[in-house]
């Protein structure tokens, strides 16, 4: 069993079969269908806002999908994230898995290490003697740093160089090593060749590419992938997202008509209702000799049909100020 277990392919394989993602916004992603093979450079394409970081969470088992189905390593999701995590790590993610720009590169090194023996190691690993678990530890931490391609030496201050001191490249070569620390079968790196130049963004991808032929799977989010990769696109189903606002449409239009539909009988009164602008009509009347206020106030009584409204407009006179004629168009209801 042993022979046949060092046979198989060490990268996982990954299906996709019209998997997709909606959030409280819309879909993320939605219909994407592909299949790599165990240790195959998938490059997740697309602009910023694409839901390409979704998509690769969604693979790893980190969100889960509400459409559709994947495979990695012949474990189904979304119904086991949990087991493909445990295949998988996670190089840089933003939001996800930063480095602590505090720490220096010996320091995460260590961390990831300890983090793996902790939480992933075998009960047999507890058992042995301080000095062959350090041992262990350290030959796992060159075999990473070798394979992410991180030359310890050439830093600034070597090991003790701070996470902050580091340039883009090596920050990206760092979190790979941290991620191969744990040998997983799928490895995902988001933002690959952001803020890179030309010749760094060459040797990202190079990286990566090793990677990938060493055995290990690789996802990787960028914005524009090199020829050799296959070439994943994560649809944003922007198309589905204007249906959202239909409703509230629909509420304003139900709204203006019946608004429009209880005016209808003031509607009526519209020629007498020039009284509504009270400080251009109002003192002109009252500059008259009376019969303007009063002439107003018999139209509103007219228009109203009242009592009320007959007598008040009876009782208006030329002492009558702005905020009288407000009360008179008040009671009359056309205020």
């Amino acid at each position: 069993m042993g022979a046949e277990a060092d046979e198989q392919p060490h990268g996982a394989a990954v299906v996709a079969d019209g998997f997709g993602l909606k959030g409280p916004r819309g879909w993320a992603f939605r219909k994407v269908s592909f299949r790599a093979g165990p240790g195959t450079l998938v490059a997740i394409e697309g602009p910023s806002g694409s839901g390409r970081t979704c998509l690769l969470l969604a693979l790893t088992g980190r969100m889960k999908a509400t459409e559709g189905h994947a495979e990695v390593g012949g474990v189904r999701l979304p119904r086991k994230p949990g087991a493909v995590r445990r295949i998988s790590a996670l190089g840089h993610v933003p939001g996800v898995s930063e480095l602590d720009p505090a720490f220096t590169v010996a320091e995460h090194l260590r961390e990831r290490a300890l983090l793996q023996r902790r939480f992933d190691g075998s009960v047999r690993a507890f058992l042995r003697r301080p000095a062959e678990r350090a041992a262990a530890a350290r030959a796992r931490i060159d075999e990473a740093v070798a394979a992410a391609g991180l030359d310890l030496a050439a830093l600034p201050k070597g090991e003790r160089t701070s996470v902050r001191d580091l340039e883009r490249l090596e920050a990206l070569r760092l979190s790979i090593a941290l991620a191969l620390i744990g040998r997983p079968r799928l490895l995902a790196v988001d933002d690959t060749d952001l803020k890179l130049s030309d010749a760094d963004r060459a040797e990202a991808w190079a990286l990566l590419r090793a990677v990938a032929e060493a055995g290990t799977t690789v996802l990787a989010v960028c914005s524009e992938a090199p020829e050799d990769a296959l070439r994943i696109t994560a649809g944003t189903g922007s198309e589905d997202q204007p249906e959202e606002p239909e409703e509230p449409a629909e509420r304003t239009e139900r709204t203006e008509s019946a608004g429009s539909a209880d005016p209808a009988e003031p509607e009526s009164a519209a020629e007498p209702a020039t009284d509504d602008t009270p400080e251009d009509t109002v003192p002109e009347a009252q500059a008259g000799t009376g019969t303007g206020t009063a002439g107003t106030a018999a139209a509103a009584t007219a228009a109203t049909a009242t009592a009320d409204t007959g007598t008040a407009a009876a009782s208006t006179t030329e002492d009558d100020t702005e905020e009288g004629a407000a009360d008179a168009l008040a009671e009359t209801g056309r205020a």
